[in-house]
């Protein structure tokens, strides 16, 4: 089992920063992504980016050259730096790890409890 846990969310002014932490800890054998998903009120979660094992990034077409993803792989850690927010940017953000216990284990994905960003206009 992993658990994840968020911290960096808030308020802030449009065209502010947020930087957005989350730390991965339990049984890990290997982490095969580590990323961000959002969630606005009534709908479904959105990829925001990830980053693979292999270092590749990926983002959300609207947060690419704004948001910038990082990890810190010894203490099993994902970073989102988030510039230029956007009001309706304002969501719940989530951290999702894809992780194995084992070898011989199945890839399995787990999720954070969420973190608040208000960006106001």
């Amino acid at each position: 089992q992993v658990q994840l846990v968020e911290s960096g969310g808030g308020l802030v002014q449009a065209g502010g920063s947020l930087r957005l932490s989350c730390a991965a800890s339990g049984t890990i054998f290997k982490i095969h992504a580590m990323g961000w998903y959002r969630q606005y009120p009534g709908q479904l979660r959105e990829f925001v980016a990830n980053i693979l094992s292999d270092g590749t990034e990926q983002y959300h077409e609207s947060v690419k050259g704004r948001f910038t993803i990082s990890r810190d792989i010894a203490k099993n850690m994902v970073y989102l730096q988030m510039d230029s927010l956007k009001p309706e940017e304002t969501a719940v953000y989530y951290c999702n790890v894809f992780s194995q216990p084992s070898l011989t284990s199945p890839i399995s994905d787990y999720w954070g409890q969420g973190t608040q960003v208000t960006v106001s206009s």
